[in-house]
């Protein structure tokens, strides 16, 4: 049954379209990120180190400690191979905590999206601003990685510029696949599951710490299906100035995630609150 027109026993008209599953305009989902952002800025300095310490860690730790062994990799220093990987893998990393941890603080502990359903804002606006937060803070963690490797002489300026609409395209993609993992959680613990049997194999698979191309046939054809491995497809040739093979079909495996991880959330979002 659709869940736009599910009727609950005893729903009132306005409850109902309370819980309409899909946005009940373009614009209003600006009203939740516009909240979200107002409480974000009281602690956006430590909000921001702490998205930037992990990645870093990994592109210096790695970059020059690994990479002192390596050499060179696909024709540049694997500190520059590194720095693209470490920029998608950021992105992954700020939307889908977000979108997990924070999201399910607001809609479950907090119960902030109760309140919110009060207003004229539909679940479905809700659910669109906590996705379009989750992706612009991603945005914010992998540019400034994205400059910082830029700044140091790891990534070509103006090209890498090309990668900045893949960031944002990327951030929305697993900020909407995690909020259908926010959607099924029971718990806190629950995301453990999501990150320890998804993001851990996506982020040894795709690309991020050494070529994908050195994987077996099996491996390989896996990870086509894995969107990190598309965005660092696309971002590393941004940053090392090189062309990009496929893009089209990056950009469609990023939009199809986007766009079908939010459907499926948003479904799964008013089974849940109609309960």
């Amino acid at each position: 049954m659709d869940a736009r027109t599910y009727q609950a026993p005893g729903d009132t008209p306005s409850k109902q379209a309370s819980f309409a599953a899909f946005p009940a305009n373009a614009i209003n989902w600006i009203a939740v990120w516009r909240r979200n952002y107002l409480v974000w800025k009281k602690l956006a300095l430590a909000s921001m180190f702490g998205n930037l310490a992990d990645p870093m860690i990994y592109l210096f730790g790695l970059g020059f400690g690994l990479g002192l062994m390596v050499g060179h990799v696909d024709g540049v220093s694997y500190i520059a191979f590194l720095a693209a990987g470490t920029v998608a893998s950021s992105v992954m990393m700020s939307a889908s905590f977000e979108s997990m941890y924070s999201g399910f603080s607001r809609m479950h502990v907090q119960r902030t999206w109760e309140a919110i359903m009060h207003t004229p804002l539909t679940l479905g606006d809700i659910v669109l601003g906590e996705v379009m937060w989750a992706g612009s803070k991603s945005m914010l963690s992998g540019a400034a990685i994205m400059l910082v490797a830029g700044a140091l002489g790891y990534a070509n300026f103006p090209s890498m510029l090309l990668a900045l609409p893949v960031i944002v395209l990327t951030g929305l993609a697993f900020a909407s696949i995690a909020m259908v993992v926010t959607a099924l959680a029971p718990s806190y613990d629950f995301f453990m599951f999501y990150q320890t049997l998804v993001l851990t194999p996506m982020l040894l698979l795709s690309g991020v710490f050494f070529p994908a191309s050195q994987l077996p046939a099996a491996a390989r054809a896996a990870t086509g299906l894995l969107p990190l491995a598309h965005a660092v497809d696309l971002i590393r040739p941004a940053m090392l100035a090189r062309p990009m093979d496929n893009a089209a079909v990056h950009l469609a495996v990023l939009a199809a995630y986007a766009v079908g991880g939010f459907i499926v959330s948003a479904i799964l979002f008013r089974r849940r609150m109609m309960k």
